[in-house]
């Protein structure tokens, strides 16, 4: 055997596992260790005996392993199906675990989910951790949100037509530079841009956000994006959280760690209430958007919850219907919801959250939303496809 195979071997052998895998490559230092921590996860997950146990000095261990051994995103993906294979959600109960555990989106989704069940010094660790996690999300999404759709609002409230008081000198100037007349020494303007009249809030947003047991990482990107628009005055931004409940948790956009610990993650799914408090707190419907974060399946009335969608989009809201908001491909969802929803006009579709800005100065700008997934090759849902 070549030493220029043997990497491959090794490779293999590493990824098929066991003893009897037909390489022949025999493992030892630190590929025996990768090893050791791949078949702790990946090896008999239906033996009571494998896997990576109940105490807490090995689950410990093989955290700390796999962080020294496997880059950054391979240690989430372990991570998560350690909790899935080996049912190890009990230890995000230990903080001397929890500081032990790479963060990401689906962690502060998983210590959400458990929040109510965690003993006291366990909860203020995961709050430690929600937050790192929130300040990183912020700090990648923010700016890009804050520029899209600062920008689109700009070009929302610019006025053709402005009175004297209301023009924008520095844009009419530079618009009308080819009309300087040398004889006068100035700038005939034949097309005057003014910065229009202001109101209060421009444009209304509401997030309407599952906050059932699969919408965990959507419910983590939605309060980190309400946040961010919350921010912006001349949004006037509200967040509606729902199961079979409905919670408005608008007045803690201001802090979106406190706002995803007021989450109840789990339960049932009641789109049709969430639709109706939405519906109540819309005052101008041409001015509203509408972003319903679901994966459509409707535990409640789903025929009164349609006709509600309709009456909603009818009246003037720009609706849309985010099947998932976030990077883990293409969600399950309700295939015949959607597709009513496409009948009304309303788009259905998932959404990473680094199109979510882009999508949100789109609908500001009322554009063709359909025709906007499209270039971004984005597959929509409900017959659209």
């Amino acid at each position: 055997m070549t030493t220029s195979t043997s990497p491959r071997l090794k490779r293999w052998r590493l990824a098929l596992g066991g003893h009897q895998d037909g390489t022949g490559i025999s493992l030892s230092g630190l590929d025996a260790q990768k090893d050791s921590a791949l078949e702790s996860l990946y090896g008999d997950s239906n033996s009571s005996q494998g896997g990576l146990g109940g105490s807490k000095p090995n689950v410990a261990r093989w955290l700390g392993d796999i962080r020294e051994f496997f880059p950054k995103s391979v240690v989430k993906v372990m991570q998560q199906d350690a909790f899935e294979r080996h049912n190890l959600r009990q230890m995000l109960l230990e903080p001397e675990l929890m500081e032990g555990l790479e963060p990401d989106v689906h962690l502060a989704a998983d210590l959400l989910s458990l929040k109510d069940i965690m003993p006291t010094t366990a909860k203020a660790t995961a709050r430690v951790i929600v937050q790192r996690i929130v300040d990183d999300l912020t700090k990648k999404l923010a700016e890009p949100m804050r520029n899209a759709v600062q920008g689109s609002l700009n070009r929302a409230i610019r006025n053709n037509r402005p009175r004297h008081n209301e023009i924008d000198w520095t844009r009419t100037i530079k618009a009308n530079l080819k009309h300087y007349q040398h004889e006068y020494k100035t700038i005939i303007p034949e097309r005057r841009i003014g910065y229009g009249r202001r109101r209060s809030a421009l444009k209304h947003v509401v997030l309407c956000i599952d906050q059932s047991g699969s919408m965990g990482a959507s419910v983590v990107y939605s309060g980190v994006f309400g946040a961010v628009l919350a921010s912006l005055p001349a949004l006037k931004t509200r967040m509606v959280v729902f199961d079979t409940a409905v919670v408005d948790l608008s007045e803690q956009l201001d802090d979106p760690v406190d706002l995803l610990f007021g989450v109840q993650l789990g339960g049932g799914t009641d789109i049709n209430r969430a639709l109706a408090y939405c519906q109540s707190q819309i005052t101008n419907p041409n001015d509203t958007i509408l972003v319903l974060v679901s994966d459509l399946y409707e535990g409640g009335n789903r025929d009164e919850m349609l006709q509600r969608a309709a009456t909603l989009k009818a009246s003037g809201v720009q609706m849309i219907a985010l099947l998932a908001l976030s990077d883990d491909g293409r969600p399950s969802f309700d295939q015949d919801i959607a597709t009513r929803y496409a009948q009304l006009g309303i788009p259905s579709f998932a959404c990473t959250p680094d199109k979510f800005a882009d999508l949100m100065a789109a609908t500001i700008n009322k554009e063709d939303i359909g025709d906007w997934a499209a270039r971004n090759e984005i597959v929509t849902s409900g017959g659209l496809e």
